[in-house]
């Protein structure tokens, strides 16, 4: 690269600096600042190289001139540093492209999963966000996702999840585990809808919480609550105390959810121990709606200390990119409800419909004592509208703001509070 004008005299000051260093044993404090501001103007310098080299590769070939083309030539490290940035840029945008197969491919697909949960011998279900889109519950990392509006700068609203229900692909979930084709469900989702959909508590890992549960931690073991609220109102991330207490020993409850940045330590209904054994003995995984690039971050869950040759089977419903594919036996790029109703189709099962009268939730849950009341203000499941209150009959899902709780906390996890003057 040919000196920049000016550079000569730069480097002569800063080897006289040098000198003088060597001289006196030590930079003085003028010849401190002289040192620096040879190394700030060097800085610039470099940046409005980068800048000029930049805006040049950002013509065609044919429109830069004579000046311009010698500048590339002599800036070759530079060049290769953009382009490569570029390619970098270009491949984080293809990954975050939704693609969606062919009809015909996708049923081609369905039929070779098919035949995979067929001859499973022991089939475990890991799902991520994408299975609870159809429930109105947003993903995180899909072109609508939490985390993809907040980093184009858009503001996310949490909702009221109170009416979500279970999917076409829980319900699927949960009929292929009653005929013995799936063995174990591990779970990403915080919402609760597996545990409505009928599955049993068994056979389920819930790995970052539900927010239908709190626990009383005091007690040995544990003392759960299924509530029939989000319990998750007063939480936060490294705050989890609920503001009810247990119905024993008086402890202040906390939630099960699991933030970012935390570390899972309760046992139910996490149920780790469950999860590890189940990949362990899995012979196939089937990955429905996850991105994976939370669970490639358990290596307990993918049998990592097998030789590859004993690893599970692996077979991906998602739209986009994640970082197994390269692993997956079959990669099925479209919706999870359509893939599963495909899927049920191919093997002749009728896929069961929810049912608010015959959800699990509301005999497992605890009712709150007297002067429990007025300890949350989330809207609370009915199994019909005429149970609900009457300020509660008749409201669609929510997109207002509502302040704190797992989806709240995971909303704005990434944005700035406002200083009020």
């Amino acid at each position: 690269m040919r000196p920049e004008r000016g550079l000569p005299c730069e480097a002569e000051a800063e080897e006289r600096v040098s000198r003088g260093a060597m001289a006196a044993g030590g930079l003085s404090r003028s010849e401190r600042k002289a040192a620096e501001r040879v190394r700030r103007l060097r800085e610039e310098q470099q940046r409005e190289r980068l800048r000029q080299v930049s805006r040049i590769l950002r013509k065609a070939a044919a429109e830069r001139s004579a000046e311009e083309g010698r500048l590339l030539a002599e800036s070759a490290d530079l060049v290769t540093e953009l382009q490569g940035r570029s390619r970098r840029r270009e491949g984080l945008k293809r990954r975050q492209e939704e693609v969606c197969d062919d009809p015909e491919e996708l049923r081609g697909k369905v039929r070779e999963l098919a035949s995979a949960v067929r001859n499973a011998k022991y089939l475990v279900v890991y799902t991520g966000a994408g299975i609870s889109t159809a429930a109105s519950i947003p993903d995180y990392r899909g072109p609508n996702g939490v985390w993809t509006l907040l980093q184009k700068g858009r503001s996310v609203s949490a909702a009221d999840l109170s009416e979500a229900e279970p999917t076409l692909t829980h319900m699927s979930i949960t009929r292929l585990h009653e005929q013995k084709l799936v063995q174990h469900v591990v779970s990403q989702n915080c919402d609760g809808l597996h545990l409505r959909s009928g599955l049993p508590r068994t056979a389920i890992s819930e790995l970052h919480g539900n927010m239908y549960i709190e626990v009383c931690t005091s007690c040995i073991p544990n003392r759960e609550y299924v509530r029939v609220f989000d319990v998750t109102e007063r939480t936060a991330l490294h705050r989890h105390q609920t503001g009810r207490t247990c119905h024993k020993c008086g402890t202040q409850l906390r939630d099960t959810i699991v933030h970012f940045g935390e570390r899972g330590t309760l046992g139910q209904p996490l149920n780790w121990e469950a999860a590890t054994e189940a990949a362990s003995r899995a012979d196939t995984i089937l990955c429905l709606g996850s991105s994976l690039k939370v669970l490639k971050k358990y290596p307990r869950l993918w049998c990592m200390t097998k030789p590859p040759s004993r690893r599970p089977k692996l077979y991906i419903v998602n739209l986009q990119w994640t970082p197994k594919d390269d692993w997956a036996a079959l990669k099925l790029h479209g919706k999870c409800d359509d893939v599963m109703r495909l899927l049920m189709a191919e093997l002749g099962l009728e896929i069961p419909a929810y049912s608010r009268w015959q959800d699990p939730i509301f005999s497992l849950a605890t009712p709150l004592r007297a002067g429990e009341e007025g300890s949350h203000s989330r809207k609370s499941l009915c199994r019909s509208r005429e149970e609900a209150p009457p300020g509660d009959r008749g409201a669609p899902l929510s997109s207002a703001p509502i302040l704190g709780g797992w989806f709240g906390r995971g909303c704005t996890k990434r944005t700035k509070k406002k200083k009020v003057t």
